[in-house]
């Protein structure tokens, strides 16, 4: 089973076992707002069995990370890449709302970018954020991501179409 750890966490592939945490997170309106409108549980549970599907680096589907705390193991949030062409891969995280603003997100993001350049050959990670979303934002920013424009009315959310930011980061940027 894949394994990545930072100072503070250990990622690792989701199993069973993560299918609490993983719908808890998916039906928090603070951890949606950005991401999607409410979802019944059967559709959070076949997202979640998509995500459980053997991951190998080739794959074309989520990787999904469950980070925990390394010291006792609480579970923090999820992080991952899906692969498109190119040797492109999109990147995503989610927290629990209790662990924001602490650097998980950061410290995960620095992770799986590391793995996605150095394991996965892949060229460049891009990210899209819900306009609005400040604390994705800067986490990219962070991680050295840069803004890479708009795209207008992108995804309809809450009722209303919003606009999306687009992020990206070469693998020669990566630090």
């Amino acid at each position: 089973m894949l394994s990545l750890s930072t100072p503070r966490l250990n990622l690792t592939q989701i199993t069973e076992q993560e299918w609490p945490f993983f719908l808890r997170l998916q039906q928090d309106p603070d951890v949606m707002r950005y991401v999607s409108d409410e979802r019944r549980e059967a559709e959070v549970r076949q997202i979640f069995n998509s995500r459980l599907v053997r991951w190998e680096t080739h794959s074309r589907h989520w990787l999904c990370l469950v980070m925990r705390d390394r010291h006792n193991g609480t579970p923090i949030g999820f992080t991952g890449f899906v692969r498109g062409d190119d040797e492109m891969a999109e990147v995503g995280f989610i927290l629990d709302p209790i662990f924001h603003a602490q650097g998980y997100g950061y410290e995960s993001l620095h992770a799986v970018c590391k793995f996605a350049f150095e394991k996965c050959a892949i060229r460049k990670l891009t990210a899209t954020v819900t306009v609005g979303n400040i604390g994705s934002k800067k986490t990219l920013e962070k991680a050295g991501f840069q803004p890479e424009g708009i795209l207008r009315e992108n995804y309809f959310l809450a009722g209303t179409w919003q606009d999306d930011w687009i992020f990206g980061l070469l693998r020669s940027e990566f630090r």
